[in-house]
């Protein structure tokens, strides 16, 4: 998002004022400082600004706790403190590093695939810098902004981790995070989401030059309101690659490995559906009536996601599982993400359906067929989920079918909507995102494994990564 600063006021080294009229002066004219400058410069609205930092707790809640108890639910008890750990610091690590060099080889003109590091250390932003929203003239501030995406790059590498649960090293997953962030979110995110803002596109010659300034994907039309590709896609094959590279769970086949806490499990789903509020609906960094349509279809689309795959899982193996219910919530959840801002209710309703549906296909009949053990589906719900809603969303954001389209960005009218078109540059989307974190992923892992190494020994699998690696017990 383009952003605009306001004025900087410095303070002096001369004698402090000690009449009380001077001192009430001084600060009046260092409150209006910045509307004297910039006249009719923007003021955010109190109500999306509120409602935005609400969301980014909405997203930390999503993670820590809710991610952490999810995952950690679903492994055996001996590994419960490792996954805990990892998800915890993982997130931790990822916010630093946002602020550090994230935000601004993201979110700033750069070139196609990467922005610059103008902003680093957030150089330049303060409380009085803006970041452009989806309608002209309406901005919210910069901080509030950075940290609502940085708890999105928090949490796509932390969902990474339930790929590979249970053996790798906690060493080898920082120091994967760490390049994976830099080499593959940060290109990613850039590419799909950066763009100068809607007051830059006024006539043929300005949205010549926005679409030039923006990231290769999102110059070409893709469709991503809140993280399909980004965040889903891109985490799901990274995690798909890891597991492959570092193999199987010891006993993985022959021995039982059934999630050691289902009670943890549906906590963890529920505040992961809670936070998700903040995810879709604070994507639209505004709060008001497309808000309220995003939080209207993550709900719906949720809700139908679930009782499709408890229903699907009760037709064939003859009894509904909560490990099933909470899995189909957050399939429901992941497919809805790129298309909450782009569909109508009835497009969530489809779109819910098919990932219920698919989703539990992906994480049985897939998985099994092809052998690969992805400890807590990472690949199966989110990267099978994140390409199925990806591809739906140039489908159902198609007005016909009660979607709103998109808007000609000069007159804030509605366009022309073609489908094919549209699913077609979807399709890109999709591949682009799988090649490049797929590749990324692959050369990252190797290298880590042939300097540190990626897994553990195979004493400290049997014992269980808790004891050894963190030197505690998640029970008595």
């Amino acid at each position: 998002m383009s952003g605009q600063n306001s004025l900087s006021t410095g303070t002096t080294r001369s004698d402090p004022m000690k009449s009380p009229f001077l001192r009430t002066a001084g600060a009046l004219l260092l409150a209006l400082a910045p509307a004297l400058a910039f006249g009719d410069a923007p003021v955010p609205d109190k109500g999306d600004t509120s409602w935005m930092m609400t969301s980014t707790v909405l997203v930390i809640l999503m993670t820590i706790p809710g991610l952490a108890l999810f995952y950690g639910g679903m492994v055996r008890s001996k590994n419960v403190l490792s996954v805990l750990m990892q998800v915890f610091m993982v997130f931790c690590l990822v916010t630093v590093l946002w602020f550090v060099f994230g935000y601004s080889v993201a979110f700033t003109t750069g070139n196609a695939f990467f922005g610059s590091l103008d902003k680093m250390f957030l150089q330049g932003v303060n409380s009085g810098t803006l970041a452009a929203t989806f309608s002209k003239g309406v901005y919210i501030p910069e901080y509030v902004y950075i940290a609502f995406q940085g708890t999105f790059a928090a949490i796509t590498p932390c969902l990474i981790v339930g790929a590979f649960a249970e053996r790798m090293k906690f060493g080898a997953i920082l120091l994967f995070v760490t390049f994976w962030l830099a080499l593959a979110y940060l290109p990613i995110a850039h590419m799909v989401w950066f763009w100068d803002g809607p007051d830059a596109y006024t006539d043929a010659e300005t949205t010549a030059t926005a679409t030039a300034h923006a990231g290769y994907l999102f110059a070409l039309g893709a469709l991503d309101f809140a993280g399909g590709t980004v965040v889903h896609i891109n985490a799901g094959i990274a995690g798909l690659v890891g597991c492959l590279l570092i193999g199987k769970r010891i006993g993985y086949g022959s021995s039982a490995m059934a999630p050691h806490n289902l009670p943890l499990v549906m906590i963890g789903a529920s505040l992961l559906w809670v936070g998700w509020f903040g995810f879709n609906v604070g994507s639209n960094l505004e709060s008001n009536g497309m808000a309220g349509q995003v939080f209207v279809n993550t709900v719906l689309a949720t809700a139908v996601a679930t009782l499709a795959w408890t229903g699907a899982e009760w037709l064939l193996r003859g009894t509904p599982t909560m490990l099933g219910g909470a899995s189909g919530a957050v399939a429901g959840l992941v497919a809805i993400t790129p298309a909450c801002g782009w569909v109508g209710p009835m497009g969530a309703f489809a779109i819910g359906l098919a990932a219920g549906l698919v989703c539990l296909w992906s994480v049985s009949w897939l998985k099994h067929k092809l052998g690969y053990d992805d400890s807590l589906d990472v690949f199966g719900v989110h990267c099978v989920g994140g390409i199925l809603g990806a591809v739906l969303t140039g489908v159902f954001a198609d007005p016909k079918l009660g979607g709103v389209g998109f808007l000609d960005w000069v007159t804030m009218q509605v366009a022309p909507y073609d489908m094919a078109a549209q699913v077609m540059v979807q399709v890109k989307s999709v591949l682009v995102t799988l090649v490049w974190s797929g590749v990324v992923s692959f050369v990252l892992f190797k290298l880590i494994d042939i300097t540190i190494g990626l897994r553990v020994s195979e004493e400290t699998e049997r014992q269980g990564l808790d004891t050894v690696e963190h030197g505690e017990r998640a029970y008595g």
